[in-house]
């Protein structure tokens, strides 16, 4: 048997590092960009780019109601939501991924942690 695949670990719970990339994740809808660690910046890639597949896909009819749902379930959030949804979403309707951009900042004074700027492209 291989040996089985881990994701990356921020300490804590499985349902806190969830909680963690939602709340990252609503942040960089948000603002467009934000200043995280380079580790959670890589993790929440992923992340941050399925959402906002999510929400291209909400922009039909036939399954609107359900990508919105599925989206606020992860987020909680209906304002991020909804700018996702309809301000977000439309900008990426021709782009076929790559939605957003890691930029690497330097190491952070205190404890020279590896920063990095996350933004939507």
């Amino acid at each position: 048997m291989p040996t089985p695949r881990r994701a990356r670990s921020f300490g804590g719970s499985a349902s806190h590092q969830r909680l963690m990339m939602a709340n990252l994740a609503a942040s960089l809808f948000a603002a467009e960009a934000i200043v995280t660690t380079e580790a959670k910046a890589k993790a929440l890639r992923p992340v941050a780019e399925k959402l906002i597949t999510k929400a291209k896909g909400a922009q039909d009819g036939l399954l609107r109601v359900h990508r919105i749902r599925q989206i606020q379930g992860y987020l909680g959030d209906r304002e991020m939501t909804a700018k996702l949804v309809d301000d977000v979403a439309p900008r990426y309707a021709t782009r076929n991924g790559g939605y957003t951009r890691i930029l690497k900042l330097g190491s952070r004074g205190g404890d020279n942690a590896q920063m990095a700027r996350i933004e939507l492209v």
